[in-house]
């Protein structure tokens, strides 16, 4: 299956299917925190192990987060932000 077609498909299931949206669209939100967390981790030269030492959350969280399988709290970001001395800015696009 080509990408468009890929777009085309995602895009159709969307429109006939709310639940299919949702989970689409958190799953996009997810993937961008995965992204972001694992980002700032290597910006700070961190091990996972270092870097949940020094947020002070457990392994298991950071690397549910990482692998975009959990849906990261705003308090947990906030925590992250806070004890990696970080602005946490959550933006409308």
């Amino acid at each position: 299956m080509t990408l468009k077609r890929i777009d085309d498909y995602i895009q159709a299931r969307k429109t006939t299917s709310s639940t299919f949206a949702q989970a689409y669209d958190q799953a996009e939100v997810d993937l961008e925190i995965a992204v972001a967390i694992k980002s700032l981790r290597d910006s700070l030269g961190l091990s996972q192990r270092a870097f949940t030492e020094l947020i002070d959350k457990p392994q298991s969280t950071v690397a549910r987060i990482e692998a975009g399988t959990v849906t990261a709290s705003n308090k947990t970001l906030a925590d992250i932000a806070q004890k990696t001395h970080k602005q946490l800015r959550i933006q409308f696009i």
